[in-house]
């Protein structure tokens, strides 16, 4: 008897999914749940939302079971079949779990399928079972899975080659709607559940661009039998999740252009360069996989210095797509990294904490972040890609690319089906520049690891873009606004490292930045403002009352903490310069031109 599951959205009403794993159980087999799943990188502990379950034999009789720990269970088997019966609370709204109500059904299958541990390596069948509520009457089945025999509307059987094959196919039911196209002759489709009028001719023509450069870069070499992008559209969500075959999309309804909608808007730009990061993970991630990622069971977490490699370079990579694709223009691209600069510049954790540590630690920083986030740690995901910006533009002086080091890594690794071992892409890096520019190329290159990936001075972003006819200028915000490049709005007139939110009616403050004036003067998350300089503080009017105070003028700030009124001086700094510009130059010397049309086409 084959390993099988049956998967039913049994109680839309209640978030309730009904599982029936069905296997030959051997004395003493173990059953486990994972407790992250790959991509995202933080404990999540699945098995919390698992209930009721029971075990019995063929003929129906129950069988003893045991939990092991907060994950695993063991069962009295005889080396016959057994059928292990339970309930899953689904009710997580994101990519990552599982959720079903009467709207839409969502689930990874690794928030609801045990693992037959001793079989890990075997096939499995999975059935998903229509609901019955009425409500849902309507619902149809989206996934990358492998069909076996479905109905017209999706619901039946479906195989997968192994356990990680398994959970690596995320499925949408509900009433949605699905748009074919191709890309390279290979079949894609477009999912969209939630939507609004949704102009789809427009975005899968879009898609089918930007996944056609991103092949272009891996010379073609890799086919897809299947792809879809499923897409749940809320009311102001974003993210993603990268699978194999397909990925799991939020993105907010505004952000999708709607019929006869012309020009690009910052939302659906935003869609595009979302949708272009998730489908390069379709290499750099999920078939150029990290050993240490490989080798978890997917209990505990998996350690690696190198996500500035999976994400920070496919963050690079995601706008840069968007330019080889032509959805954007050069000085448009160049205000997308601009902000990603931005943000980092604006990141005082820079630093505290260099790109490998945050890579490390990404399950207890990045994953779990509080109002200390920013001042303790950097994004691999933002510094990531300003540090592959660099690479890029480096080996481009010496003659060589960073798509021709992602082709090397490639072909050694993605392409033979092995994991990519720690540390590999800075040693393909590093020899592709010693071939390309001798030792003095080898060296430069392995200063700017030890400097970009190890340490945290800032890195050399003017310097760097100055050799692409690109000018680089760090200046001053220009309003809440303001996320960096091209922008003509007034200056700020003043520093003082605040970040705060309406809460009833009264300003609170969500956030201070290390080492600037709101922390001088003891003001903490959670303080609620009353005053400044004996004005009382009003949500509507804070902004304009911040921008009032001239830099070294002390004030009095009142704020009530754990129902006390307690008071400080606040002394505002002039503004400080954070916010990059990167503009092109004209008319650059010969050499600078054809670098710079290499790099940007222009």
């Amino acid at each position: 008897m084959s390993i099988a599951y049956t998967i039913c959205p049994a109680d839309p009403r209640g978030h309730w999914f009904d599982v029936a794993l069905r296997f030959e159980a051997a004395a003493g087999a173990t059953l486990s749940l994972p407790s992250w799943l790959r991509g995202s990188y933080r404990i999540r502990d699945f098995a919390k939302h698992v209930s009721d379950m029971s075990v019995v034999d063929a003929q129906g009789a129950p069988l003893p079971w045991r939990r092991l720990d907060k994950r695993r269970v063991q069962i009295d088997g005889t080396g016959s079949p057994v059928t292990v019966a339970y309930r899953v609370y689904a009710f997580d709204p994101s990519v990552r779990k599982a959720f079903l109500s009467t709207d839409r059904g969502f689930f990874n299958p690794s928030s609801l399928c045990y693992r037959v541990d001793a079989e890990a390596q075997s096939p499995v069948e999975l059935t998903l079972v229509a609901p019955e509520d009425a409500d849902c009457a309507g619902w149809r089945v989206a996934t990358s899975l492998q069909a076996v025999a479905v109905d017209a509307r999706g619901f039946g059987r479906f195989r997968a080659d192994d356990y990680e094959d398994l959970i690596d196919h995320p499925v949408e039911l509900g009433d949605f709607e699905r748009v074919d196209f191709d890309v390279n002759g290979m079949p894609h489709a477009l999912v969209l559940a939630g939507h609004d009028a949704v102009d789809t001719a427009r975005v899968t023509r879009d898609l089918a661009r930007i996944c056609t450069v991103e092949h272009a870069l891996f010379d073609d070499t890799t086919p897809l039998d299947r792809y879809l992008f499923l897409t749940q559209v809320t009311a102001g969500g974003y993210g993603g999740l990268e699978h194999r075959y397909s990925t799991a999309l939020v993105c907010a309804r505004d952000d999708l252009p709607r019929p006869n909608e012309a020009g690009l808007s910052d939302g659906y730009r935003n869609f595009l360069g979302l949708c272009s990061h998730e489908y390069f993970h379709l290499w750099n991630v999920k078939r150029l996989v990290p050993q240490a990622f490989a080798e978890s069971d997917l209990g505990d977490e998996a350690y690696t210095r190198d996500l500035w490699h999976y994400e920070g370079v496919t963050s690079y990579y995601d706008d840069l797509f968007l330019l080889r694709a032509g959805v954007v223009e050069a000085a448009e691209y160049l205000d997308l990294i601009a902000r990603q600069a931005t943000r980092v510049w604006r990141t005082p954790g820079r630093h505290r904490h260099s790109l490998a540590e945050s890579s490390f630690e990404a399950w207890t920083k990045f994953y779990q972040s509080d109002e200390s986030t920013p001042n303790l740690t950097v994004s691999y995901y933002g510094k990531g890609a300003v540090f592959a910006l660099g690479l890029d533009l480096r080996l481009r002086v010496l003659g060589t690319t960073l798509d021709e080091a992602m082709k090397r890594l490639w072909k050694g690794f993605g392409a033979v089906n092995r994991p990519v071992p720690e540390g590999e892409l800075s040693r393909v890096i590093i020899a592709l520049a010693g071939e390309v520019g001798g030792e003095a190329g080898e060296q430069a290159l392995q200063h700017y690891f030890e400097r970009g990936l190890y340490g945290t001075d800032d890195l050399p972003l003017a310097q760097d873009l100055a050799v692409f006819g690109v000018e680089a200028a760090l200046r001053v915000n220009r309003g809440a606004a303001d996320r960096g490049g091209r922008n003509t709005g007034k200056a700020e007139s003043n520093f003082i490292g605040l970040r705060t939110k309406p809460v009833d009616g009264v300003v609170q403050v969500t956030g201070v930045v290390a080492d600037g004036p709101a922390e001088r003067a003891d003001l903490a998350v959670g303080d609620r403002l009353v005053a400044i300089n004996g004005r009382q503080v009003k949500a509507a009017k804070f902004a304009a009352q911040c921008s009032a105070l001239v830099p070294g003028e002390p004030v009095t700030v009142h704020r009530f903490r754990d129902e006390r009124l307690i008071s400080s001086v606040l002394t505002p700094q002039p503004p400080a310069s954070d916010t990059w510009a990167f503009t092109l130059v004209a008319d650059p010397a010969l050499e600078v031109a054809a670098r710079r049309k290499a790099w940007l086409g222009v």
